[in-house]
């Protein structure tokens, strides 16, 4: 946080896709199971501070075989993405103004 910062307001926005052919049912399960990956890489999450929120979209390509199985395997996957995705841009960024980067805050020879 910056001196003089008011409490933190952050909001992510993301969005997973895939070539699976989903309905507008199974597009709302996919990003809603996606979250899950919001959760896992950062803290706090969903407050009422901020405006989180993931969406899905699909192109058609590819039918599921199992319905159910690779559907929940399609949700587990995209969760594990964003996770990795959030955590990956974090430490990609570089420091913007007094908000300095995890990089350099963390990196090696700093403590991490």
């Amino acid at each position: 946080n910056v001196a003089g910062a008011r409490l933190p307001a952050n909001t992510t926005l993301a969005v997973v896709a895939t070539d699976l052919v989903l309905d507008k049912a199974q597009a709302l399960r996919l990003a809603m199971m996606a979250q899950a990956g919001l959760a896992r890489a950062i803290r706090p999450v969903w407050t009422p501070l901020d405006g989180d929120v993931v969406f899905a979209v699909a192109t058609g390509r590819r039918k599921l075989r199992d319905p159910v199985g690779d559907f929940a395997l399609a949700g587990a996957l995209a969760a594990d993405t964003l996770a990795r995705a959030v955590s990956r841009g974090v430490y990609e960024a570089t420091t913007l103004g007094a908000m300095r980067c995890y990089r350099e805050v963390y990196g090696r020879g700093n403590g991490a």
